[in-house]
């Protein structure tokens, strides 16, 4: 008996870094691996939740092409039609594939998905916006508004590099009000950001025993006298370690309240979405991806000396 091939609908984000590489060859080696795929091509991420709303019918799994933002603007639709999820990483940081361990190389990341193995994972969303890695206020927020799509298109990682600049050169701290768990605390800060996942900003890790899966989201703060100590922690960004050093608050919970005393933009995995008082909470197990095997869990970290809470 002929075996069924399973419907894929495939979106592509032309606009994305690597979206302008040539998606046939992958496409084939789709239909090789028993898929069937209608294509759907998009220009601006709010076509991304029609599309799947509009089409899920005809399909079995949903293939998402593109960056970070692609991917979490199709979050609350593939989280509604219950369909799996396929990444193909096409973006600049594409922090979401990395924290699953899914391959940069497109024909990789094809394989992925053809082997099958899916994983349950968590989603945040703030004021009703989803974000798959990190949503923050402060500086990252003012280097989406700074950063030149075009800039960003051409150089990649280069562009964030010359627009970090100019936003650190101009920094200045805020007040921010932090209420989770009955707790509130006021304090002057650079930036906050709610990871959920693990990998952030390029490779940043949010918190050294993050998990996407760990049903909680993860706070840091900076609050830091002067922006240029940032450089000096740089290094444990890299490693999730940024929350041994004492300028820096840190928490846990499955939701956050975060207030300001203007409105300030909120950035999700990289697109300005909404602004405060900001409302994030996190979702278990929302959203089933196709991701290679889960190998063990994260390290813990070494003993970190007292540092900030929310406390």
């Amino acid at each position: 008996m002929k075996k069924v091939k399973k419907r894929a609908l495939l979106l592509v984000n032309s606009k994305a870094r690597r979206g302008g590489e040539a998606i046939d060859a992958l496409v084939g080696r789709m239909h090789r691996g028993g898929l069937d795929v209608t294509i759907e091509p998009f220009e601006n991420l709010p076509e991304i939740a029609r599309d799947i709303v509009r089409l899920r019918e005809s399909a079995d799994m949903i293939i998402l092409c593109g960056g970070d933002g692609t991917i979490a603007s199709g979050a609350l639709a593939v989280e509604e039609c219950g369909l799996p999820l396929g990444i193909m990483p096409m973006g600049t940081a594409n922090d979401l594939a990395r924290t699953l361990g899914i391959p940069m190389d497109l024909n990789e990341a094809t394989d992925v998905i053809l082997a099958g193995n899916t994983r349950k994972i968590d989603l945040g969303s703030v004021n009703g916006y989803a974000f798959f890695n990190v949503a923050s206020i402060g500086l990252s927020a003012n280097l989406a508004q700074d950063l030149n799509p075009t800039l960003k298109k051409r150089f990649g990682r280069a562009g964030y590099a010359l627009a970090a600049a100019k936003v650190l050169f101009k920094a200045r701290p805020f007040t921010a009000t932090i209420r989770e768990n009955g707790k509130v605390i006021t304090t002057k800060t650079f930036q906050i950001a709610v990871g959920n996942g693990r990998h952030y900003g390029g490779g940043n890790v949010i918190e050294a025993d993050a998990e996407i899966d760990d049903g909680h989201l993860d706070l840091y703060s900076l609050e830091f006298d002067r922006v240029w100590k940032l450089a000096g922690m740089l290094r444990s960004f890299r490693t999730g370690t940024h929350g041994a050093w004492e300028e820096v608050r840190t928490a846990k919970s499955t939701e956050f309240d975060i207030e300001t005393r203007r409105p300030m933009p909120v950035n999700a995995d990289g697109e300005l979405v909404t602004s405060t008082p900001a409302h994030f909470i996190v979702h278990p197990a929302a959203i089933t991806v196709f991701a290679p095997p889960k190998v063990g869990m994260n390290a813990m970290p070494a003993k970190k000396p007292a540092r900030k809470t929310t406390a």
